[in-house]
């Protein structure tokens, strides 16, 4: 039970009589008086002495507590049991006074002297100054009260295997007239006796008593005769309590203190022992207590750590960003959490102490390990992004790709660098070599990545550039085939090859590539060019049939100056045929294989002997020279159409242009009888001789000659209007159908003019040109039913030179 008086006394009862320790007391006893704060600046004081000696009284007006005191008028009974424990006020620094129950009392019997032992070993165990309280009258005697207490207090003594440094001081209660200075050698020579005779352990055989115990003897006056005198004494002595743990002090000498915030456990732990009826061992004690103690602080100052604000605050930002500062703010909170362990487990053993400290930052840095691998992660991300821009951003302001490449990797390492040294954590020697190499692989990763891009974009480039620089090209020769087109596409692929791999050697120089390898890639463009071309020419190969019959049929239907054939029986079919059917073979044989290299083949002369010299070749040989898979002097991978194939081809070329020919030939047939249309000549001397007759009539009558000449004038413009020889030229039916239709129209037309030109005369106007220009006009005009082709038709005719119409003969008569 805690108690409390107006001086700030406060008290508690520690151990009950039935050793029963107050845990509960001790724990809120230390909290009302802060003892946890005092750290070693505390001393522990306790008394003991017989039953009913004035002990309670004693230490009420020493140290102002307020233990129960015996009432004299009640009689000697037992007044405190077990041991009592209160603050003394106004004593500094802060002193514990402990209270035992008497020995010798009646209550516990004569022969239970256990408690005694115990309280008293306990009392030696915790306190730093022990009052004995005794009766001046019982110095000398040999069987004085005091003598028990003596020999128990240095019995148990003997229990603790490296005892404190106690100051033990006698209490001469009820002092007579004989001085002190008498008494006081005559009770150290009893306290030397009971010492000597005290069996002790064999290392302490010789060991002195003031090895052990600090001696001090006071006198007092009897509080009951001469209580103003008592008082006084009383308070002369309670000055040497202050500062008494001070050098030079009651117990400035004292050895093995425990910490005050370690009291109430080590107290609990010194009294179990003792109970368990163990020898105590007070070194191993101060470690336990330090160890318990100093572990409780560290978990103390964790728990603190992990509800900290700053640290949650700080620990939430680095799990979403880079924080500015990281490892200088952590490193602050660290170390003002260790620090506060350090300043409440000063007092602690220093092996303990710093045990546990090295345990308390081990897991302190074992819980902020996270967020500094966050912190790591996030400087790593952000400073491989910001190399990417940096270094998208120098290839696209024209750097070399390698120098480039260089001077950002040693930029934004050395920032990675930086970053990192601001992240490091005081208190830990964390490495971030590993997250460096993590960089050092990603940034490496994308330069090669990138590279490779690079690369392939420039050969993409040039591959193009190749592409179009040749495809069209080939495909041009190809299609004009002749005894140059091979030499002309070597020397285009010399040329464009040369060209790009100029271009493409000067755009690697950036890349800094070594020279294996850039030759290996220039000789791929190479092999890409050649490999336009042949595919290219394969390509053309496949539709060489097509090309074929397009020569032929250009040369065949148009003449040397591209305008079309019109067969009017003059042309040599037979010549024109074989000149583009050796044209289409020519164009054959340029496709029958790849030839880059400028090597002679027979391809040509053999196509020629076994296709178009056929009959020279079978007089020559009876062996056919296209019942073959492959020519002489080409080798296969070069070959594009075999000897076999070549034959099939000709073949069908040959089928699907003889028709054309045919037609060819049809159509002069027919253009030689639509273009003879006189009479033979023994038909025209038949006609003279018998018409001899009516042609002398004619000469002897002028005016049939005018109605003739009139006549043959609106014959030969019916004949202009209606194209008649240009009608029939297309067959004696088509002609005659068309004529159909348009001679009435036409008649009609002739007739409406006559009557115009008839009117005009009337009308006293002269009539313009003679009646074969009147005819001349109708010349292109058109009719009703607004047909234009005639004049069209004699034009064209008139332009190629070969057949000239009515009409045009008829202008240049006139």
């Amino acid at each position: 039970m805690l108690s409390d008086n107006k001086d700030e006394c406060c008290s508690t009862h520690l151990i009950d009589g039935d050793g029963v320790f107050n845990v509960v007391g001790v724990e809120n006893f230390m909290k009302e008086v802060k003892l946890a704060e005092c750290g070693l600046s505390y001393a522990v004081v306790s008394i003991m002495g017989p039953q009913s000696s004035g002990k309670s009284t004693l230490l009420n007006h020493l140290f102002h507590t307020n233990f129960r005191e015996m009432d004299a008028y009640k009689g000697r009974s037992q007044t405190t049991k077990g041991i009592w424990m209160a603050r003394c006020a106004g004593i500094e620094p802060c002193t514990l006074v402990m209270d035992l129950e008497g020995t010798d009392g009646r209550e516990r019997g004569e022969d239970d002297t256990a408690f005694e032992k115990q309280s008293a070993l306990f009392a030696l165990a915790v306190s730093d100054i022990v009052l004995i309280n005794m009766w001046c009258h019982d110095i000398g005697r040999e069987q004085a009260a005091n003598k028990p207490l003596l020999k128990t207090v240095f019995q148990v003594m003997m229990r603790l295997f490296s005892p404190r440094k106690t100051t033990l001081m006698f209490v001469i209660r009820d002092k007579t007239r004989t001085p002190l200075e008498n008494l006081e050698p005559v009770l150290r020579e009893d306290i030397q006796k009971i010492w000597d005779s005290v069996p002790k352990p064999q290392a302490h055989k010789e060991t002195p008593l003031s090895e052990f115990f600090n001696v001090e003897v006071v006198a007092l006056s009897s509080f009951e005769e001469k209580e103003e005198q008592f008082k006084e004494q009383v308070a002369s002595l309670r000055q040497r309590f202050f500062h008494s743990i001070a050098p030079g002090g009651l117990a400035g000498d004292r050895r093995a203190v425990v910490p005050a915030s370690g009291f109430s456990f080590s107290s609990q732990e010194i009294w179990r022992v003792i109970k368990e009826n163990k020898d105590l061992d007070l070194p191993a004690h101060k470690v336990m207590v330090a160890t318990v103690r100093c572990e409780e602080i560290a978990n103390e100052k964790y728990v603190a750590f992990t509800e900290n604000e700053e640290w949650r605050q700080l620990e939430e930002a680095v799990n979403s960003h880079s924080v500015r500062g990281f490892g200088r703010k952590l490193s602050s909170i660290l170390d003002a959490c260790l620090s506060e362990y350090d300043a409440e487990a000063t007092f602690f053993d220093e092996g303990v102490r710093s045990s546990k400290r090295k345990q308390l930052e081990e897991k302190l840095l074992q819980l902020v390990q996270p967020a500094y691998q966050s912190m790591l992660g996030h400087i790593r991300s952000d400073t491989f992004e910001r190399f990417k821009e940096a270094f998208e951003k120098a290839l696209k302001g024209g750097k070399g790709f390698a120098l480039a490449a260089r001077e950002c990797t040693e930029s934004f390492m050395s920032h990675f660098d930086e970053e990192s040294t601001d992240a490091i954590i005081d208190q830990a020697k964390w490495d971030s070599s590993r997250v460096r190499d993590k960089l050092r692989r990603d940034v490496d990763a994308h330069i090669a990545e990138v590279r490779s891009a690079k690369l392939a974009e420039v050969t993409t480039l040039y591959e193009t550039k190749l592409n179009e620089a040749l495809a069209g090209p080939v495909e041009a020769l190809l299609d004009g085939a002749g005894d140059d087109t091979w030499p002309a596409i070597r020397k285009l692929l010399q040329r464009e090859t040369d060209t790009a791999v100029s271009g493409f050697a000067s755009a690697l120089s950036g890349f800094e590539m070594d020279e294996e390898s850039r030759d290996s890639m220039v000789l791929r463009l190479k092999d890409y060019a050649r490999g336009v071309v042949e595919a290219k020419t394969k390509e053309e190969a496949g539709r060489v049939l097509s090309r074929m019959k397009d020569r032929f049929s250009t040369l065949f239907s148009h003449d040397q100056d591209s305008m079309p054939r019109i067969w009017t029986g003059k042309e040599d079919i037979r010549a024109i045929t074989k000149t583009a059917r050796s044209a289409s073979l020519k164009l054959l044989s340029v496709m029958a294989a790849v030839r880059l290299e400028d090597e002679g083949d027979s391809i040509d002369k053999t196509l020629i002997l076994a296709l178009v010299d056929s009959s020279s070749a079978k007089s020559v040989s009876s062996v056919d020279p296209l019942a073959s898979s492959t020519w002489d002097e080409v080798p296969p991978s070069k070959t594009l159409i075999t000897p076999v194939q070549c034959k099939s081809l000709w073949r069908q070329f040959k089928t699907e242009t003889e028709y054309v020919v045919s037609q060819a030939i049809a159509a002069q047939e027919a253009s030689k009888r639509n273009n003879n249309w006189l009479p033979p000549p023994w038909a025209i001397a038949a006609m003279v001789i018998l018409g001899f007759n009516e042609f002398m009539t004619l000469l002897r009558n002028p005016l049939y000659l005018g109605f003739i000449f009139v006549a043959y004038l609106l014959f030969k413009a019916l004949w202009v209007q209606l194209d008649i020889s240009g009608e029939f030229r297309n067959g004696v039916l088509p002609g005659l159908l068309s004529l159909s239709t348009k001679f009435v129209p036409t008649i009609m037309n002739l007739l409406k003019r006559l009557a115009e030109e008839g009117q005009g005369m009337a009308s006293g106007q002269q009539p313009q040109g003679n009646p074969a220009l009147a005819a001349k006009s109708f010349r292109g005009s058109t009719n009703d039913n607004g047909d234009v082709s005639t004049s069209t038709t004699s034009e064209v005719t008139s332009e190629n030179g070969t057949e000239y119409s009515s009409s045009s003969l008829h202008d240049k008569r006139q």
